[in-house]
């Protein structure tokens, strides 16, 4: 682990790192855990921050509720519409002024996170190895019902969870990726459940065009659709919301955007197996506060300080 502080010089700081009598039956896909080589997390840069991120249009059916910033951009603040400062617990970020009141500008921060994005989703479709057996269309392109252990899973088509629960079973450090070749459904009611201590922030939808959550539906994991992520009245979120050329529609939704947490397993003293960027603390601060991060190997880091504005105003670490 390392940790750096950054002196507040009468101001407040915000950081960012560039760098979900009756009988049931559950199928448990695939019987050999070991049958897929581990993920490695997909690194989400300055669009991890977000909670909900678009392109052309934001719209809201209040009163929504989320957890973390929400970003939209190359579109005008104007296109976040019925969403208030006082139902984000975040930033809403906008390239101009126009923007829902308390609203901040910072377009280059804006840019900076969808190019991260289209990374992301570039990394999470082109991972390997090519997922054959049952990671290849698992339950015929519906996992409802389906208990999945950790692993790189591919839908040719469609994905659908509809008709029952999924289970997604693994440890805190496992990762679940699912490359899908065109949209997501979620059917109403229906709920993606974690077990064995499977976290939220470490599940990845790369969804080819377009994501829609049903009514009172529970997901879990980073929805990164090419197009737009659309969630009925009720949903629940444990993840984020993340298009990269279109829109994020709620209506009346929780949305929270999962914690990092540390990689390294109790009692391991190895280096930690993922990326890792904690919350500052103490938050808020003065004179000063301190920044643990974590990195399995030699890489390059970039640690920057922002204003509210979106401007970089420090630099904390920029080398090996």
């Amino acid at each position: 682990m390392n940790s750096r502080s950054a002196q507040s010089a009468g101001r407040t700081y915000r950081w960012i790192c560039v760098s979900t009598l009756v009988l049931s039956l559950a199928i448990i896909l695939p019987a050999a855990s070991n049958a897929q080589p581990p993920q490695a997390p997909v690194a989400l840069g300055d669009a991890g921050g977000f909670a909900v991120l678009a392109a052309s249009l934001i719209s809201s059916v209040p009163t929504s509720a989320i957890v973390g910033n929400v970003g939209l951009s190359p579109a005008s603040g104007s296109e976040v519409t019925g969403l208030t400062a006082g139902e984000v617990d975040g930033i809403i970020y906008t390239v101009d002024a126009s923007g829902p009141a308390g609203s901040v500008t910072a377009a280059e921060l804006l840019t900076a996170a969808q190019g991260a994005l289209t990374t992301a989703f570039n990394d999470a479709a082109g991972r390997t190895p090519i997922p054959a057996g049952d990671f290849l269309n698992p339950g015929v392109g519906n996992i409802g019902g389906l208990t999945l252990v950790p692993g790189l899973y591919k839908f040719t088509t469609d994905a659908a969870i509809t008709g029952s629960d999924v289970t997604l079973s693994g440890t805190s450090t496992d990762v679940w990726i699912f490359q899908i070749a065109s949209g997501l459904n979620v059917g109403s009611d229906v709920q993606v459940i974690l077990a064995g201590g499977a976290q939220a922030q470490n599940i990845y939808w790369q969804v080819g065009t377009s994501a829609t959550l049903g009514t009172n539906c529970v997901f879990k994991g980073t929805i990164m659709a090419d197009q737009s992520v659309s969630l009925d009245t009720g949903a629940t979120v444990d993840g984020r919301l993340l298009a990269r050329i279109a829109a994020v529609t709620l209506d009346a939704v929780v949305v929270t955007r999962p914690e990092t947490v540390s990689s390294v397993p109790e009692g391991d003293e190895a280096l930690p197996r993922t990326f890792a960027l904690e919350q500052n603390y103490p938050n808020p601060f003065n004179p000063s506060t301190r920044i643990s991060f974590a990195v399995p190997e030699q890489s390059h880091v970039d640690l920057a300080v922002y204003d509210l504005r979106g401007r970089r105003v420090e630099t904390l670490v920029d080398g090996e």
